[in-house]
């Protein structure tokens, strides 16, 4: 992957902390610099943990499906993405109830919207990513990303209100960012190795 492919991935990524964070800004109603950065801290680092234990398990044994890994990363990508547009369709009211103070509240957050990352990390696996210090730099982009989307966030919620989350659409063009990625990576390998 390229550098700007794993800054858009990272950006597709982010946009579940992004959206959660919005949620949570309208909740604090206001600015509490202690909270936000705990929140955005969490979610930065499970944003970044989260592709690294997925990059360790599948590296195992991914020499032994070298020859589907391009079919398994796009249908990975394409997957996320597709239920990340699917879920920005649905009608919910933006304001989901519980306290963006608590710090259980926010890891159980941090965990579920860290999930995708996890397959991410097996897609890098299967994209020939074979040691340490090239997981490093993609999985560091994707907690700072992740954790730079959720202040933005939880400062837009706070600014803006419901109103900013039905606008931005994060979902929406999150999933499309990831399904262009996965097509890009079929097509490459499908075409042009």
């Amino acid at each position: 992957m390229t550098g700007l492919e794993i800054w858009l991935l990272a950006v597709g990524l982010a946009m579940d902390c992004f959206a959660i964070s919005i949620a949570s800004g309208i909740l604090l109603k206001r600015t509490l610099w202690r909270p936000m950065l705990t929140m955005a801290f969490f979610f930065g680092l499970f944003q970044a943990i989260m592709p690294l234990l997925g990059w360790i398990g599948a590296s195992t044994f991914s020499h032994l499906i070298e020859s589907l890994d391009h079919w398994i990363a796009f249908a990975i990508l394409a997957f996320l993405g597709g239920r990340m547009v699917r879920e920005s369709f649905k009608d919910e009211d933006c304001k989901k109830e519980y306290d963006p103070k608590s710090l259980k509240v926010v890891l159980a957050l941090a965990i579920a919207t860290s999930i995708d990352a996890l397959a991410i990390g097996v897609s890098f696996a299967f994209l020939g990513v074979r040691d340490f210090s090239e997981i490093l730099p993609p999985v560091s982009i994707i907690g700072f990303v992740s954790f730079a989307m959720s202040l933005i966030g939880l400062l837009f919620g706070i600014r803006f209100g419901c109103g900013i989350a039905r606008r931005l659409r994060a979902e929406l063009w999150g999933g499309i960012i990831l399904i262009i990625i996965g097509t890009k990576i079929l097509v490459e390998h499908l075409f042009f190795s």
